[in-house]
């Protein structure tokens, strides 16, 4: 069969104890054409990987956050160009560091004001405190719990309101918790919370039943065992449960902040109802116009996507995930044009918007998606299922 040979290099994976299992889907010409399931969602129990489970899907929950507010703005509620201080008026007079890893009395007033366009593309000047965290804006960032669970989306803007940007908005590429500020964003313009957004306008659109901030008990049979590798060699076989990352307890009960940017737990039906939509050119979400800001490149010629240890070569960003601007040998079977992102638990995406062709891929292992795994799977799609 044509997917064998794809099933086998995921197979691959899991054979060599770097992955518990996965499940995918290929989407071509805008339909489901390959539903597949490789390995297990529990290794201690040897339970087999099933359509029905549940994942933690972590950054890529950001796409749905842009996804909400590219609605909103072909509602006029907000141009892209607008200081995001005029809705979130705790980020309407901020500061910028002398540069990204100096002390915090370093900092002046920013000349530019954080504008939408800016958190939508990760050019704001905001970081994550798990990048470079020995520098004094992510140990700020820690002790100002900015990305606590237990506070709101209103008081994390609160929190950041009083710290430093990295650099002048606009200026460079880092990611951070930009996509936090657009879910607040959607919050305040639509006057609802985030949850019940998302459930109006994202997922009762789409048919998506599964996906949610939190999985209610009776469900959480259905969530794929979450597993973590060796953190000094992340390529060395074996996994070890870690059920208790990010926080004790999480994905599995309710907590006050709705997160944009990593928060939900989805399932590969629903996943791929959202990328089939975009495949075939945004309805029932989007306008066919709006989509262009889900798929070209939204940064200044030649601003490239790096992270403090890591470089991403021949890659801009739209309004909503990373677009190749040219092909890489990191990953040869992209085309440019493509659109792709991920999450912490190597869950993965991506678009190839001129062909409606479009790939979900999940699984669950921490901090295992700078693992080759993407790559090798693409390539063998490529191979087996040309677009």
């Amino acid at each position: 069969m044509q997917f064998d040979t794809i099933d086998a290099a995921l197979q691959d994976e899991v054979d060599g104890g770097r992955f518990p299992g996965f499940n995918y889907t290929i989407i071509r010409g805008g339909e489901v054409v390959a539903r597949r399931c490789v390995g297990f969602a529990d290794l201690e129990r040897r339970e087999p990987m099933r359509e029905d489970h549940l994942f933690r899907i972590f950054s890529c929950t950001k796409l749905l956050a842009s996804i909400a507010a590219l609605q909103l703005w072909e509602q006029g509620k907000f141009g892209f160009d607008d200081p995001v201080g005029d809705y979130i008026p705790a980020l309407a007079k901020l500061q910028v560091l002398a540069a990204p890893d100096a002390p915090l009395d370093s900092a002046k007033p920013a000349r530019e004001p954080v504008r939408v366009r800016h958190v939508l593309t990760h050019t704001a000047g905001l970081t994550y405190s798990f990048l470079a965290p020995q520098t004094p804006i992510a140990r700020a960032y820690a002790a100002a719990k900015v990305s606590s669970p237990f506070t709101t989306l209103a008081e994390q803007m609160d929190a950041l309101g009083t710290l430093p940007l990295l650099f002048e908005p606009g200026s460079a590429w880092h990611y951070g918790v930009s996509t936090d500020v657009v879910g607040r964003l959607v919050e305040v313009v639509s006057g609802l919370p985030l949850d019940q957004y998302f459930q109006r306008h994202l997922y009762e659109p789409l048919g998506m039943r599964d996906t949610a901030f939190w999985v209610p008990a009776e469900q959480q049979h259905r969530l794929a065992t979450h597993y973590v590798g060796d953190a000094a060699d992340p390529s060395k076989p074996g996994l070890r449960n870690a059920e208790h990352l990010p926080y004790e307890g999480a994905y599995r009960k309710p907590v006050a902040r709705l997160n944009p940017g990593g928060g939900l737990v989805s399932s590969l039906d629903d996943y791929t109802r959202l990328v089939q939509a975009l495949a075939r050119g945004g309805a029932p979400l989007l306008q066919p116009d709006t989509m262009r800001y889900v798929t070209l490149d939204q940064l200044p010629p030649g601003m490239p996507m790096a992270f403090p240890d890591s470089t991403l070569p021949g890659r801009g960003h739209s309004f909503a995930a990373s677009v190749f601007r040219e092909r890489t040998d990191a990953d040869p079977a992209a085309e440019p044009g493509d659109v792709q992102w991920s999450g912490m638990s190597a869950t993965r995406w991506m678009l190839a918007p001129k062909d409606k062709f479009g790939l979900v891929l999940m699984t669950q292992r921490y901090l295992g998606s700078g693992l080759p795994y993407w790559p090798r799977f693409k390539q063998a799609v490529h191979d087996a299922l040309p677009r």
